[in-house]
């Protein structure tokens, strides 16, 4: 019998709240199946599903019941109004580092072709925003991984970002070249190691360790950036970072600790969490 797509997204809906998974990922998995926007999707619920596109539906949606994330399912991620290619190499961009752009956006409007880095770049989604919206800005972009830096490689070049990739070590690539800059930025990983059983299996399965965990209290990686700050910031430059909630009381004071004399401030999200911190220097 065939299936109209409303009925199809009733049943995936009905199916993944019984697997306690939100019962909207069946219509973001229709959507990509169908080739539609949600408002052509709206348009056509009473179309019948062809028993193919149901095959494919139905997979999907038993695959993410199972765990896996709809975003690798369909390969793709919204990012400040982009989209982003992401796979199980890279962190999936979330909204709140798009609080974190923003904010950064707003606070260089004056300074003139910025020199901007992204640390531990994933699937290049902040560094590529930054050059997309600041296009006279020198951007660069640095990660451990290998294959993130192809995946971000790839974003940059579907979406025109002329971006520089560094593979290294947080800022160890820009000491080596000597690189000075205006404007660090880093998400870097902050979930403490304890935390791991406490974390949905859709995160902790499919998103890559590297960077969800930064040791036992989720600082490490803060602590080493800190200590590399002076060694490639420019007087009257900025960092921002984004932390874990809680986090940012101890980030702001490694940051001030790197830079006794610069400005430090933490920024809350939309969700009010304390998540984000911004050094001046």
């Amino acid at each position: 019998m065939e299936q109209k797509i409303y009925e199809a997204l009733k049943w995936a809906s009905s199916y993944l709240v019984e697997h306690s998974r939100d019962a909207n990922a069946g219509e973001l998995l229709m959507k990509h199946v169908m080739g539609v926007s949600r408002s052509a999707l709206l348009a056509r619920l009473h179309d019948p599903l062809t028993p193919e596109r149901w095959d494919a539906f139905s997979k999907m949606v038993q695959r993410h019941a199972e765990g896996v994330p709809v975003q690798h399912l369909i390969g793709m991620e919204e990012f400040y109004g982009r989209t982003f290619i992401v796979n199980n190499h890279v962190l999936i961009p979330r909204p709140e580092t798009e609080e974190l752009v923003y904010h950064t956006i707003e606070k260089i409007k004056k300074i003139k072709s910025p020199v901007i880095v992204d640390i531990g770049t994933g699937s290049g989604a902040i560094a590529v925003t930054m050059k997309a919206e600041r296009p006279d800005a020198s951007v660069y972009a640095v990660d451990l991984s290998p294959e993130a830096l192809q995946t971000a490689a790839q974003n940059a070049d579907i979406l025109g970002a002329d971006v520089t990739f560094w593979h290294g070590d947080l800022a160890e690539p820009l000491i080596k070249q000597g690189l000075l800059v205006d404007v660090l930025l880093s998400n870097p990983p902050y979930i403490p190691a304890r935390e791991r059983e406490t974390l949905s299996t859709i995160v902790v399965d499919h998103e890559p360790h590297m960077a969800l965990f930064g040791g036992e209290d989720g600082l490490d990686l803060y602590r080493r950036l800190a200590q590399q700050l002076p060694l490639v910031m420019k007087p009257g430059g900025i960092v921002g970072v984004e932390t874990g909630a809680g986090q940012t009381e101890d980030v702001a004071a490694l940051l001030q600790a790197a830079f006794p004399d610069g400005t430090v401030s933490i920024m809350y999200d939309i969700n009010k969490k304390d998540r984000m911190v911004f050094l001046h220097v």
